[in-house]
Formats: C-alpha cells, sequence, structure tokens
C-alpha cells in the first residue's frame, strides 16, 4: 500500500475473500456501523422541524443541517477519511470516525443546555458545528465500511452483501423519527430542547461502546493490489485473472480515468439528494399538504423508514437472482413516476405514494456502490472515498428544494429530487446497456476474483468463465507469466458484478 501497510495485529486476507462461518464476525461488527449512523441520520430529518418550531428559522435555514453533514462532512471529509484507509487500514480508519462521531454526539450537550430565546440564531450555529464534527465521523465510518463490506466476501455477491449490511442502517433510522416523535413533539418538549440532549448522550455512549468492540476485535484486511499483476490458476476448474470485460488489466489507467467510478460518483451525488430532499421535507410535506400534525407526521416519517428498510431486505433476496444494473433501471422507473405524483398531488393520498417512493430508494445507493467502485483494483480506497463523496448531495438538493418550497410550497418543491431520479437512471440504464442489457445474474462455471502477487484484490473485479478443455496448456503459461493478452480458448465472456 503506498505511503503505509496494513497494522501488524489485524489479519490479512490474503489470496481471495472470507467465506462461510469467516464472515459473520467482521460483516456483524459492520453492520453495528451502519445501524449508528442510520440512526443519526433518522434523527437528522426531525430536527429539521423541530429546529424550525424552537428556534424560529426558515425552511431554508433549517437545510444548513444538511448542508454541514453532507457538504462538510462528507465532501470535505471524504478524501482525508480515504487517506487514512489507504495509509493505515480499516481498523485504524474506524475507530478514527467512531471518536468523531461521539465527540460531535456530546457536544449537542452543551449547545442544547444553554440555548434560550435571545441566542437561538446563536445556537443554531452551534448546532451546526456538532453535525459538522458527526458528518465526518460518519464519512470516515461509511468509506471504510462500505468498502469492506465489498471486499471481505465473494465479489459475485458484493451487491446483496452490501445490500444486507445497508438494511441495517434502515432499521435504525426509523427508530430515529419514532423516538424523536415522542421524545421531540410531545407535550411541553415540542417547544423546548431538552430532551435533545439526552439523546444525543446516549448517542455518544453508543458510539463509544462500538469502539471498545473494535479496539479489541482483531479485524481481517483485505490488502490492495500492490506489485505486478498476473494471473493464476488454482486448480483444473478455477482460473483468476486480473482483467476486466474490455480486456484490459483492471486498475492500469490512472484514477482520474476510470470513468465508470466519475460517473457512478456523479449518480451518487443527485441519488443522494434526491433521498435526503425527500425525507428532509416529509414533514412539511404531510403538515401541509394533509393537515397532519407534527407529532403524526414523524411517526409517518418512520413508517416511511420501515418500508424503506423493507425494500432494502428485499433487493438483498433480488440482487442474488437479478443483475443490480437491471434492477436499479427498473426502480428507478419507479421512483420517477411516484415522484411526478408527489409534485402534483394532494391529500393523504399523495402523503401514502411519498411513503412508497422509500421502499424504490431502498437499493440505490449500495447498487450504485458496488457498480461505481468495480475493477478499480489498486484505486479502489480512493474510489470508494470518491464515491462515498458523492453523498455530498445531500448538501446541494435541500437549499434548492427549501428556496422552492419557501417560494412556492412544499409540493411544488419535490420536483428537485425528481431530477435527480432521471440522472441516475441514465446512468444505471447505460451500464446495463455496456453490459450486455443482462437481466438474470449470470452463474457460470466458475465466478472467481483477481488474485494479485502479493495480496487480494481490494474491490469487485469482472470474472471471465472459461472452458477448461479450450484453454490451452500455453495460455495457461502465459497467464502465470502475465501475458493475459495470450490467451486462448477463453468462453462465456466477461461478467460485472
Amino acid at each position: 500500500m503506498a505511503g503505509g501497510g496494513i497494522p501488524m495485529n489485524a489479519p490479512a486476507v490474503q489470496g481471495g475473500y472470507l467465506k462461510g462461518k469467516q464472515l459473520i464476525f467482521p460483516l456483524s461488527l459492520v453492520i453495528s456501523l451502519f445501524f449508528l449512523w442510520g440512526f443519526s441520520y433518522g434523527l437528522l430529518d426531525v430536527l429539521n422541524k423541530h429546529f424550525q418550531t424552537v428556534l424560529g428559522i426558515t425552511k431554508l435555514e433549517s437545510t444548513g443541517l444538511q448542508v454541514m453533514y453532507f457538504g462538510g462532512g462528507y465532501l470535505c471529509y471524504s478524501p482525508i477519511a480515504a487517506e487514512v484507509l489507504k495509509r493505515k487500514g480499516y481498523k485504524v480508519t474506524i475507530l478514527m470516525g467512531l471518536a468523531l462521531y461521539s465527540l460531535g454526539a456530546i457536544m449537542f450537550w452543551p449547545t442544547a443546555h444553554f440555548t434560550s430565546a435571545t441566542n437561538a440564531k446563536a445556537s443554531f450555529g452551534g448546532f451546526l458545528v456538532c453535525t459538522l464534527v458527526i458528518a465526518c465521523g460518519l464519512a470516515t465510518l461509511e468509506t471504510a465500511a462500505n468498502s469492506y463490506a465489498v471486499v471481505i466476501g465473494d465479489p459475485a455477491l458484493a451487491s446483496a452483501r452490501l445490500q444486507f449490511c445497508q438494511s441495517w442502517n434502515g432499521v435504525a433510522s426509523f427508530i430515529g423519527p419514532l423516538i424523536a416523535s415522542k421524545a421531540f413533539f410531545s407535550g411541553a418538549n415540542q417547544n423546548n430542547l431538552t430532551n435533545v440532549q439526552y439523546v444525543y448522550l446516549a448517542v455518544s455512549c453508543a458510539g463509544m461502546a462500538v469502539a471498545v468492540l473494535f479496539f479489541f476485535a482483531k479485524l481481517p484486511e483485505v490488502a490492495e493490489e500492490t506489485g505486478g499483476r498476473r494471473g493464476s490458476v488454482i486448480d483444473d476448474n478455477t482460473l483468476e485473472m486480473a482483467i476486466g470485460h474490455d480486456g484490459k488489466v483492471i486498475g492500469d489507467a490512472p484514477l482520474y480515468k476510470q470513468y465508470n467510478m466519475i460517473f457512478g460518483f456523479i449518480a451518487q451525488f443527485c441519488y443522494v439528494g434526491a433521498q435526503v430532499t425527500i425525507a428532509s421535507f416529509f414533514i412539511n410535506y404531510a403538515t401541509e399538504n394533509a393537515s397532519y400534525t407534527s407529532a403524526q407526521a414523524s411517526q409517518m416519517l418512520s413508517y416511511g423508514l420501515i418500508v424503506f428498510t423493507v425494500g432494502r431486505f428485499i433487493a438483498t433476496g433480488l440482487a442474488t437472482i437479478f443483475e443490480s444494473n437491471f434492477l436499479l433501471t427498473i426502480y428507478c422507473c419507479f421512483a420517477i413516476a411516484f415522484n411526478a405524483y408527489i409534485a402534483a398531488g394532494h391529500g393523504k393520498a399523495a402523503v401514502g405514494v411519498l411513503i412508497a417512493i422509500f421502499f424504490f430508494e431502498a437499493p440505490m445507493y449500495p447498487t450504485i456502490f458496488t457498480l461505481g467502485t468495480a475493477n478499480l483494483g489498486r484505486h479502489t480506497r480512493r474510489g470508494a472515498g470518491i464515491l462515498v463523496m458523492g453523498v455530498s448531495g445531500g448538501a446541494v438538493f435541500p437549499p434548492i428544494q427549501g428556496a422552492v418550497a419557501d417560494a412556492a410550497g412544499t409540493r411544488i418543491s419535490y420536483v428537485v429530487p425528481l431530477c435527480g431520479f432521471v440522472v441516475v437512471l441514465v446512468y444505471v440504464t447505460y451500464h446495463w446497456a455496456t453490459h450486455g442489457f443482462k437481466i438474470m445474474r449470470q452463474k457460470g462455471a466458475t465466478v472467481i476474483a483477481a488474485s494479485i502477487e502479493g495480496g487480494a484484490v481490494g474491490g469487485v473485479v469482472e470474472t471471465v468463465h472459461y472452458d477448461e478443455k479450450k484453454l490451452s496448456t500455453a495460455g495457461i503459461e502465459n497467464i502465470r507469466r502475465g501475458s493475459i493478452g495470450s490467451v486462448t480458448g477463453v468462453t462465456g465472456g466477461a461478467k460485472a458484478y
């Protein structure tokens, strides 16, 4: 690894990936990270409305939380997190993220405690700083955890594995609004910030508890590609080759020429922007468009996040059957249709559709992340940081929607996320087209990862199926020497996961 190595106390996964029971412990730890930031994100959307009420700020001003969370944290800090990941490995990066997360959460206590009617605007500035610190921690965790969930197991199931891990993010995200509906919007609490202190104190304690677990755990590291690339033959039926579907050695091109990653970043930017705006203005939409109270709307937001969570688990199962790019194309079409109705509809039916759209959002983030980080080879960890930077779309879209909502109404402002879903549709449709319009997940003779001399590859890769009877002895020897271009008898083409 450039600039550093794998921590000595962490066993490296050499020559392949973890399988079966080997995956249970490390994935359980990773799932705890997804749970933490899901809970934090669920609280963020509720705080938007609560701060409007208690601190007397406008809808546009309240989106400062999203700007700090997604812009300051994810856009500005993700590259730093990616560099730490590149140099120090997964465990150190995760501990750094948990430390920042817990620090930001505990800072909510003095900020809320000293808030009064005379310093409301200044207090909101303090909450923005707290949110920024939490976001830096979450950006660090997400850079490491998303990448780790992808590379630790079978590349063929990378999308399904990340879907499963992120499903627990959804579980926590609907628990947040459920708690907030009671803690923030009931009785005298709807006009003060007392319970905000206690909720975020609990969040900080949870972050520190998980950090202790990670500190004492021997987390398996996955080494990135380090030296010369060459294919290898494992046995009579399994051939490993470090080549992509275009026939080129993966990770050979410089980072700025990894166009699939760049387009994946754009799609991720627009998707997260759309997702965040839909959730951030959910309570405003429900109270203005269907006359629900803030407490009722907060509960309905939690229902939407339950739908989101169920959608994640369902998408996990579907990803083991269907091609991920095909699935996402279908989901995007439904999301666009539902979003158009939300922007035009009225009443409780429109709120129902607003809840339903969460189902079609569910698989988008992990699928785009998996597609965007495929075939990066030695660039995998930095590429993961760049894809996580795409979360900064959540800082750009909400202010735009807030301005439209203040000027024309919350309902009309839902045209903004509609534009984001259209961009995602363009990306995944193009990806699906360039990979052969396949519908069912390909289950050829052998599904394999690339083998790199000196360590396991750090990313999802294109795979090649071959017919052992047609693969010549000379071809095998060429692979061993690294002359991949001389291989003959390769059949079945290449397959991206």
